[in-house]
Parts: C-alpha cells; structure tokens; sequence
C-alpha cells in the first residue's frame, strides 16, 4: 500500500475552477465588473468582453496543462456531451503555432444535433444546433488521462431556438421562480432583495463493485443492473452495513473521488455507507440549483471515472441487484434571497411568520395540483424498480410537515388563526457525561417524498443515475405559478393582512389532503391515499403523459419554461428511451441465457447423468438424490427454454411497432412480463447448479467481495 499523502483541503479547493477570485486575479478591473454585473444581474455579454475573458481563461487553462477546450452540455441522454477543440489556430511561418482562443468561441459553439434526442423537433438530416455559454456556472479544467480540457458549461439548442437539453429551461425556470418570488417579497415590504435563487443540494447513492467481477457479468456491462441473480444467505437484514466502518478498498477510492471534486470545486462534504451491502453515498454543499445539477453531473462523471483507475466499478443504477436496496438522490429545495434570505426559514415561532406561512402555503398548493407532473419528473426506466418498493419513497406524492407545521395548519384550518408553536424539548441522556441537548420540535419521515426538513423540501423520488434537472426545473415552475397566483390576488387587495390570512387558511384548507406524516410504505396509506383523490402513477409509462396535459402545457408556457412543441418532443423522447432501455435488456437477456445459462445447465446436467450412470455401473448404490436433482434441474431448463422462446417472441413483436408511446406500453406490459418469467427458473437454477459451474459471479460474490 503506497504512503498517504496528507495535505490541507483549502489549499486545493477549487484550484481547477475559472472561478470568481481567478477573475478578480486575471481580469482588468472594468472587465471583472462587467462579468459580476452579468453574473449577477442577468445582463448580455457583449464581444469586447467576451474577448478578454476568453484571453484570460485560455492562458489559464493552458497554465494548468490544457490543450483543448469544449463545451460541456447535458442533452436529453442522461449523461453529460462534448466535443474537444485545441487552442491551435493555425500554423506560423516560423514553423511554430498559434495559440488563441476568442469571445465568439467561449460564447458560442456548433455540435452536431442530429444525433441527439429531440423528439421530432429536428428531422434527422437537421444537423444544426447551438451550445451557448451559461457564464453562471464557473469554467473548469478537467484533468485526466487524455491530458488537460478547458470545460465551459452550456446550453444546448437547436437551430430554430428549442432546448433540446436540460440546462436551458432549468434557467428559465430559475428566472421564472425569482422573478416572482420578489414580488411576494415586495408585498411584505422587502425592497433590497433582487433576486431569489433555488438552492440545491443533490446527495448521490451508489453502488462500487470489483470490476474484475463486473466484467463478467454481460447484463452489468449492458444496462448497468443484474438481470440475473439469486439473493446469497446475507443480505442488508442485519443493518450492519449502514454508517458502519468503511472498508479500507473503499476509503482509498472515496479519498480519491474527494480530491478530484474539490479540485473542480465541487464541495463534497458526507460520504457514508447505505444501508445495502457495496452501497454509498456522497452528498454535497448546497449550490445554486443550476450549478448543483452541473456539480451533480460532475459527482456521477467522478465516481466512474475514479472507480475505474482504483480496479472498482461505479453502478448508478437505481436497482442493480434486486433483493436488496435501490439507489436514489434527493434533492434538497429552498428559496434564498441574493442578500442571504432563507424564504423557507420558519424561525422559532412559524405561527408568527407570516410570510413563511405564505410561502408554506403556495408549495402546498404547487406540489398538489401538480403531483402528476413532479412525480413525472422522476421518473425513469431503473426508478420504476425502485419507487413503492419499501426502501424508498412510494409512487403517490405526499407532503410531510411534522408535528410543528402540521399543529400550527390544524390550528390555521380549525380556527382560522394560528397561536402557538410545538416547541422543542431537552433531551436527557440519562448518563452524567453525555450533554443533554435540545431535541427539534420534528422527526425526520424517510417514507416520505417530498418532506419538510428544517428551512428546505427534499424529493427523495429522483433516480441516482438521473439528472435533478428536469425535477428542480418542475419545482421552480410550479412555485413560481403559485407565487404569481397569490400575489396577483394581494396585490389588488385593500387590506393586505387580512387578505394574506384569510388567503393562507383558504390555501391550507383547500390543500391538506397533500399532507400525510404517517408511513407511506403502508399498504393503509395506497388505501387513504386513494380516497384522497391523490394519483398513484407506478410506472415511467403511466407518468409521461403528464408532461403534455393542457394544465402542464399552460403552465410551462405562461413562464416560459417549456413551449408545448418541446414538451411533446420530450414525452416523445422518455417514450422512445424506456422502450429502447427495455429493448436492450431484453435482448442481453437472451443473449445471456442462450449463450452462457442454459450450456452450462446443460452441460452440469450431462455431468450429473454421467454420475448416475458411473455409480449404477460401479455398484448397486442410492442414487436417489441425484436423481432427483436431475429431474429437478432438466424441469427448470426446459422452464427456461420456454420462457426464452416467449421472450423471443414478444421482442421481435415490439420491434415492429413504430409509435413510440405504444411501443413503450407494450414492453411495459408484456416484455417486462416476458423478462420476469425467464428470470424466475433462472435464479431458481443458479441456487441448484454447482457453483463453478455456474457462468457468472454471485450476487454473493458481487456485494461482498469488494
């Protein structure tokens, strides 16, 4: 084991990053201030500015071994694009090179769109898009084996202007939000605020595996989850795994992953281990929402590529190994001012914080009219494994409070005024030495969706391999329409407190049936739930419709977010990609069974009859028990061939079907049927055969092996 080499974390925080004490450093003063106005206030960048900061950034990027620059954006794929440019401008006569880089190449860059989902919004031979520089979220320099890359976060559009990524409506939505958040504010007499910021932070789950181990497993490689797999003796039933002493393998690999995020200035601040065995987590600070959805994709792009370089492999998938915990990401939302407000703060007497209660009061309403939509923005192919399986949050959006907020909304709804405030208690330890401490006035529901936690919301519903864009761009959306609504009403009225009450009550009353503080795992709650009127969408399927409802098309269109050819062009691609994403698993599946299971079923049961046949002829012995597990392992292979020939069929059935929508219901409902019944024998054999006959590593050897 090499030395460790120790160092101090703020030496090295951010020394990556073309951030706002590099250009306070690099840049002439004039030209700093025009980029802080900018920044800060929204303003377009003009060229003669652009010039000097693309100057300066080049030469820092170059001081720090960069070669090429990109633009880094985030298509509808999931994952983050780019296309690597050098420095080089062309050749001198002196036999040496020319090294430039100008405004209208930081500002501006032109990668292929045909290739990139867009739903229909471009024909495959409209090649054209845009990537645009997001001046909000810092440069960086990406350091790895390829040598060093200057990465610009951007925005990615097609030639007739839609988005065809998720950063682009995340900032309209942010623009949206804070817009009407400081008209709220304005209203409680607030004059220096100028503008109100989501706040986010996204904690990351995930699983590390040997990746010797995973290069044996085709359904790993293919689609990033076992396929296949029997569940060992152990599993997570003995809760020894979560927060328990992380192994040194793993330890070393978190070091590394840390080092490499605060370089690029991402603050990675809790690591632990979950509760599923070679299952962890890493949260960060809270950023600004369109700086912590890059940051978050810099967390996935890290933990791979590090997994890598230390003989580990990195799963985001949300369900990797069934039998045991999925993975998720929760996205913790707040409001904040510019000069550090916190719109979510209730203080120590909400009952008394009027305009928190407002704000309380809109979010209500937001997440229950638009339940549909934000459990949509959640949703994805791997989540479908996970939401409502007893580890996570259930399908059915629900709000918790806790005693504190819930008592002073009992009262608000009861009486119409709220007096007092639950407060919190000492807690006693019982033990001399131990300090007793104040205890909060509320619990904390892991059951919950969407619950309230201190100053902040957190949806716990996001998948880990998906970005938080699409969620935090529906939440700042949703808000933004209740903001805008409550205060088109206060502006007009007379008497501002009493229409702010009778308002908050109104709102209260009308809304409490998203409040649900109890267990949402319980099979009680689907029930009450239902009687509720709360919808319960269980599948990626069953959600996308909600995204082209006439309700979520006037919303998106009112604020500018989305425009209703770009939300049919994105139920258009979540279409296309379950289907493809079913489809691929599918055929590993067979691919699996047909060229690895069943031969060496085959070939175990061979060795088996030979075994009976040696014994019968060497003497008169009981071979009853082989037998037996011959007839036993013949049934379930032939069981196999059955359900593969099924699976067989109902791939090739919905590879005919060309409307994206239908064909992603049939491999819902029928394909993924098909996949269940080819799996069943499967792992039922692999409990059967001898293990070094069996043609991949275990669960076993996958989890605990590390």
């Amino acid at each position: 084991m090499k030395e460790q080499e120790y160092f101090n974390v703020a030496d090295i925080f951010g020394e990556n990053v073309f951030n706002d004490s590099v250009m306070r450093e690099r840049l002439p003063k004039k030209t700093y201030q025009k980029m802080k106005e900018v920044i800060s206030q929204g303003r377009e960048l003009d060229p003669e500015t652009a010039d000097v900061v693309a100057h300066e950034m080049k030469e820092w990027a170059i001081e720090k071994g960069a070669t090429h620059y990109t633009h880094w954006f985030q298509p509808l794929t999931g994952v983050t694009a780019e296309k690597h440019d050098s420095f080089i401008t062309a050749p001198m006569s002196n036999g040496k090179v020319l090294m430039s880089f100008s405004g209208k190449e930081l500002i501006k860059g032109e990668p292929d769109a045909s290739s990139f989902p867009s739903g229909g919004l471009r024909a495959t031979f409209e090649a054209r898009g845009y990537t645009a520089w997001d001046c909000t979220s810092p440069a960086f320099v990406r350091q790895d084996a390829a040598g060093a890359t200057l990465c610009i976060p951007t925005a990615f559009c097609s030639y007739t202007g839609e988005a065809l990524d998720q950063k682009t409506p995340l900032l309209r939505s942010m623009e949206a939000v804070s817009k009407q958040s400081v008209r709220l504010l304005r209203l409680f007499g607030n004059t220096t605020s100028q503008r109100v910021m989501p706040s986010v932070g996204a904690e990351q789950e995930y699983f590390i595996v040997d990746r010797a181990k995973y290069l044996q497993r085709k359904d790993l490689v293919y689609t990033g989850r076992t396929l296949f797999g029997a569940m060992p003796p152990k599993g997570q039933e003995m809760d020894d795994h979560y927060f328990g002493a992380i192994r040194e393998r793993i330890a070393a690999y978190m070091r590394d992953v840390n080092i490499e995020l605060w370089k690029l200035g991402v603050s990675s601040k809790t690591q632990h281990n979950e509760v599923a065995p070679a299952q962890h987590e890493l949260a960060p600070i809270y950023a600004e929402a369109n700086v912590a959805v890059d940051h978050n994709q810099l967390i996935m792009e890290t933990l791979k590529k590090v997994a890598g370089r230390n003989g580990l492999q990195c799963l985001l998938h949300e369900k990797p190994f069934a039998g045991v915990n999925g993975s998720g990401k929760h996205n913790n939302w707040s409001l904040v001012t510019d000069d550090g407000i916190n719109l979510l703060e209730p203080g120590k007497t909400p009952h008394d914080n009027i305009q928190f209660l407002l704000v309380l009061a809109c979010i209500l309403r937001a997440v229950d009219e638009h339940a549909d939509l934000l459990r949509e923005s959640a949703a994805d192919v791997g989540n479908d494994h996970r939401l409502g399986a007893n580890e996570a949050p259930p399908a059915i959006i629900s709000v918790y409070l806790g005693e504190q907020l819930q008592d002073v909304l009992t009262q608000l709804i009861d009486t119409g005024a709220a007096t007092h405030s639950i407060s919190g208690v000492k807690l006693e330890t019982g033990v001399k030495t131990l300090p007793d401490f104040m205890k909060d006035a509320t619990d904390r529901n892991r059951t919950s969706p969407f619950a309230f936690t201190g100053n902040k919301f957190e949806f716990r519903m996001v998948g880990s391999q998906d970005s938080v864009g699409e969620p935090n761009i529906v939440l700042n959306t949703i808000v933004a329409e209740a903001f805008a609504d409550v205060c088109d009403i206060l502006e007009k009225a007379e008497d501002f407190d009493l229409a702010v009450h009778d308002l908050i009550k109104q709102l209260v009353t009308d809304h409490q049936r998203i409040v649900f503080n109890g267990n949402g795992y319980s099979d009680a709650w689907v029930e009450e739930a239902e009687r509720r009127g709360l919808p319960n969408i269980k599948s990626m399927v069953e959600a996308i419709p909600a995204l082209t409802t006439d309700k979520s098309i006037a919303l998106f269109e009112r604020f500018g977010v989305f425009t209703k050819a770009e939300l049919e062009s994105r139920a258009e691609v979540e279409y296309e990609l379950y289907a493809k994403e079913i489809n691929i698993e599918a055929k590993t599946m067979i691919d699996i069974a047909g060229k690895q299971i069943i031969p060496a079923v085959i070939k175990y049961a061979t060795e088996l009859g030979t075994s009976i046949n040696t014994i019968k002829a060497a003497c008169d012995a009981d071979v009853s028990v082989q037998t037996e597990l011959l007839v036993e392992v013949s049934d379930l292979l032939a069981d196999t061939k059955v359900a593969l020939a099924k699976l067989q069929e109902v791939v090739a059935e919905g590879l005919t079907m060309e409307e994206n929508e239908s064909r992603a219901k049939f491999y819902h409902d029928e394909v993924f049927k098909a996949m269940e019944e080819l799996r069943a024998p499967v792992d039922t054999l692999e409990m059967l055969v001898d293990k070094e006959a069996w043609p991949m590593p275990s669960y076993g050897d996958l989890i605990f092996e590390v």
